[in-house]
């Protein structure tokens, strides 16, 4: 059977701004958020097994990433779930695009109670399950309220905690260097009877959740010079950066920091009070909370840009797209967040960490079906056939490392959305 027709008209040369260093830095920006700064918790008790985790995730992560950005580089003028639809059927697409908005809104409840478990390092009584939970739809609701206000106050928002998201980064990898050097920790030391399959795949599944996001660096293809050579080349440096910091500072805190002191609401605090000084700790948990802030202000545009450009696709009831007089689509992020509440309404008698790691494998599951999908309509345009077949293992890997609840709620939450599909369906033939 011959391959679809995916040719797309090209945009003028004059509107193509963004060179490769710029690119690089749009993929790192986009996934250094909240991930890094609770997984050492969740990592902990699988020792070196997440080492290993977080080099096949990153491989992983890399091949998907090269995908995505090779099919952006052929259908320019299309999203994902569009991409999908061209290959598969609008059927498909929209299970795709459904289950990644889901996606976006388990993401963002992930992120908030990753804000309230740093917090809760400076104010204890967060940590209680029930005012984790209240202090976690706070913050969904004060991200939400920016973004009602328009774009340009989430714009200004996004600028003003980037500035602030690398240092607990930086200074939890300096501090790792001088204990280490100065023989002050000593590294777990690598278990006798070696990796575990197991251990392995579970913590892969977690690590992925830090990675999220890296689709994302294709989305301006049409904005960049040489797209062809420039998105692969800056994806794949940008994930590779991205997760080369990730596996240095969450595996030292992990494989350094005594195991009862991980298994706190900042692992990134205990790590510099424990050898640093606790002064300091607490700033670094500040930093910490308005870097998650920052990310979950970026995903809380996402979560109402999508249903929006679904809804105009005649993918969603025309109910969800409407707009403000300023573009702003106050449905879709009205209901979004809503949903994220109730989300974390029916999970509040978790702790933060069980909460969080529980949050972050639902998330993490149902974005993989987008890499599925990616990988699948790759191999139905012949687009990096190789690459695509050995995405597609990963991402099938992933998905059972995550577990049966997850996996499962996944598919359970794709299904959800077919009543949605036959509404807007509805709605189009009685235009």
């Amino acid at each position: 059977m011959p391959a679809p027709d995916i040719a797309a008209p090209s945009p003028p040369s004059s509107a193509r701004t963004l060179g490769l260093a710029a690119c690089i830095a749009l993929v790192m920006g986009n996934m250094i958020g909240s991930g890094v700064f609770l997984l050492p918790a969740a990592l902990a008790p699988f020792g070196w097994d997440a080492v290993a985790g977080w080099v096949f995730t990153i491989a992983g992560s890399l091949v998907l990433a090269f995908v995505i950005a090779r099919m952006t580089v052929a259908m320019p003028d299309a999203n994902a779930s569009q991409m999908i639809a061209r290959a598969y059927g609008p059927l498909a697409g929209f299970a795709i695009g459904w289950i990644y908005w889901v996606s976006i809104i388990i993401t963002n409840v992930t992120i908030a109670v990753a804000a309230t478990a740093n917090l809760s390092s400076v104010l204890p009584a967060l940590a209680a399950p029930g005012m984790g939970a209240i202090c976690s739809i706070a913050f969904l609701w004060a991200m939400t309220g920016i973004n009602l206000i328009g774009a340009r106050a989430a714009g200004m928002t996004q600028i003003a905690t980037t500035c602030v998201k690398l240092i607990p980064i930086i200074v939890v990898m300096v501090l790792l260097v001088l204990i280490l050097s100065s023989g002050e920790a000593q590294v777990a030391p690598f278990p006798a009877q070696g990796l575990t399959g197991a251990g392995i795949t579970a913590s892969a599944a977690l690590t992925l959740w830090a990675l999220l996001g890296f689709e994302s660096a294709s989305v301006a293809a049409d904005k960049v010079r040489d797209p062809a050579r420039t998105i692969p080349r800056a994806t794949l440096i940008g994930t590779a950066g991205t997760g080369l910091i990730y596996l240095l500072v969450c595996s030292g805190i992990a494989l350094t920091l005594p195991a009862a002191e991980t298994q706190t609401g900042s692992p990134f605090a205990a790590f510099v009070s424990h050898y640093w000084s606790a002064g300091p700790a607490r700033y670094i948990a500040i930093f910490v909370v308005v870097s998650c802030l920052g990310a979950l202000n970026g995903w809380t545009l996402l979560q109402g840009e999508v249903p929006l450009a679904m809804a105009r696709a005649g993918e969603l009831p025309r109910w969800l797209a409407g707009t403000d007089a300023k573009g702003t689509p106050v449905r879709g992020l009205i209901l979004s967040t809503t949903l994220a509440s109730l989300l974390l309404v029916a999970n509040s008698l978790q702790g933060l960490v069980a909460l969080f790691t529980a949050m972050a494998l639902l998330a993490t599951s149902a974005t993989l079906w987008l890499y599925v999908g990616c990988a699948l309509a790759s191999l139905r345009f012949r687009l990096v056939a190789p690459a695509a077949v050995i995405g597609l293992g990963y991402a099938l890997w992933t998905l059972w490392g995550a577990g049966l609840a997850a996996s499962g709620s996944s598919v359970l939450l794709m299904a959800a959305g077919l009543p949605f599909y036959w509404w807007a369906r509805r709605e189009r033939r009685s235009l």
